[in-house]
């Protein structure tokens, strides 16, 4: 169980990464980065990212452009949160890939729902006889 301050501090850096990543994708068209979810380690040193990229076919490709410039988002970072935190953790991203793991399972139930609704139909002609 988190405690209050760590749930704080993931919300802090969750809202201006967020921040941080809406103005940077404005500039780019038809992209989408949104901030997941952040934890941050007890000891205040690490925050792990969770980033839900869109469209997930460019994901790969922004994801390594966001770990190469993991420095210069972190400094960003700072200057955005020097008043509350004394030291900025260090950031780990990481993909959020449930987005694509709910389509995947909507999809696998639609295409079951046909062979469901036959076998409903059959079930109740047999019981009507």
């Amino acid at each position: 169980m988190e405690s209050t301050r760590l749930q704080k501090i993931s919300r802090l850096v969750q809202k201006e990464l967020s921040e941080i990543f809406r103005r940077e994708t404005a500039k780019t068209r038809g992209t989408l980065v949104s901030v997941s979810s952040v934890r941050v380690s007890p000891d205040l040193s690490v925050a792990n990212v969770r980033l839900s990229i869109f469209p997930s076919e460019k994901a790969q490709d922004i994801m390594d452009n966001i770990t190469r410039n993991e420095r210069g988002i972190r400094h960003e970072l700072a200057q955005q949160v020097r008043y509350q935190l004394r030291r900025c953790p260090e950031l780990k991203f990481h993909i959020d890939d449930s987005l694509d793991y709910i389509d995947h399972i909507d999809e696998l139930l639609a295409k079951d729902k046909p062979k469901e609704n036959l076998e409903n139909s059959e079930n109740s002609e047999n019981s009507e006889n």
